[in-house]
């Protein structure tokens, strides 16, 4: 697709593959395509490799970072799963919303979780809220050692970001759904993968081996979990687009 950016017209316009049209260049529809694009343009960069939350890298784009924390705090989960562990960004991340709400843990799992990241994890100040378990996270073993880390009775989130290839997203989604807490969410992440197929660092195969495609089989499966984006805890926002790596991402279980 072709991309006609005129600040002088004030206009956005596209052509060849996809729709085709153009558009205000302040209105709700460019922003979706510039979005759009940011996104993508941003990932083949690896912006969201900038950043690190109290000290420990992250690699998450910002606003899903900020949108995941408003379902958290709706939720008021006791204890939050999370697949894939990496530098621990993430697990930091959300042990310190927990201690700010005075409630809850976090357990991570990952295939391998590096002695130098180990290291800095159990030297970090927020690692009395986090148990971290090393293996695959689709092992039954670990699946039964991640189930004895959930108290009788308390609410549970899961996230899962560990291996983004479809079959290992489905195998998870069959591992941890029954975990989650009825009114509680399973957050299959990074479901970009999908738009970014063929890009310089997205393999063609994306375009169908990605935790999207999984994710909204699963809430069509009629197994108790919806597809169901969690609205803003606030807004003033003229439009409802999300720059976001994880379109599609929220499972809620309904029953």
């Amino acid at each position: 697709m072709k991309i006609t950016i005129d600040t002088e017209a004030g206009t956005v316009e596209t052509s060849g593959t996809g729709a085709s049209g153009k558009h205000a260049l302040l209105s709700k529809e460019s922003f979706q395509i510039l979005s759009d694009l940011w996104v993508r343009v941003g990932w083949n960069q690896k912006y969201s490799y900038s950043f690190s939350w109290f000290d420990r890298p992250i690699m998450q784009l910002p606003e899903d970072m900020v949108r995941i924390q408003e379902v958290i705090y709706r939720v008021q989960p006791d204890v939050i799963i999370e697949t894939g562990i990496a530098h621990g960004g993430s697990l930091i991340f959300y042990a310190s919303i927990l201690k700010a709400m005075g409630k809850g843990k976090v357990v991570g799992i990952d295939i391998e979780i590096r002695p130098h990241n180990r290291a800095a994890m159990e030297a970090h100040p927020l690692k009395p809220l986090i148990t971290m378990i090393e293996g695959s996270s689709t092992d039954p073993k670990i699946v039964e050692e991640v189930r004895k880390q959930v108290p009788a009775g308390a609410k549970v989130l899961v996230l899962l970001d560990s291996n983004h290839t479809y079959q290992h997203v489905k195998d998870e989604i069959d591992c941890y759904a029954d975990m989650v807490s009825v009114g509680s969410y399973l957050v299959v992440t990074d479901g970009v993968m999908e738009f970014l197929a063929g890009d310089p660092r997205a393999p063609k195969e994306w375009v169908h081996d990605n935790p999207r495609r999984a994710a909204l089989e699963y809430a069509k499966a009629g197994k108790g979990f919806v597809a169901d984006t969690p609205a803003p805890g606030y807004t003033e926002a003229s439009c409802d687009i999300r720059t976001t790596y994880w379109p599609d991402a929220y499972l809620k279980r309904v029953k």
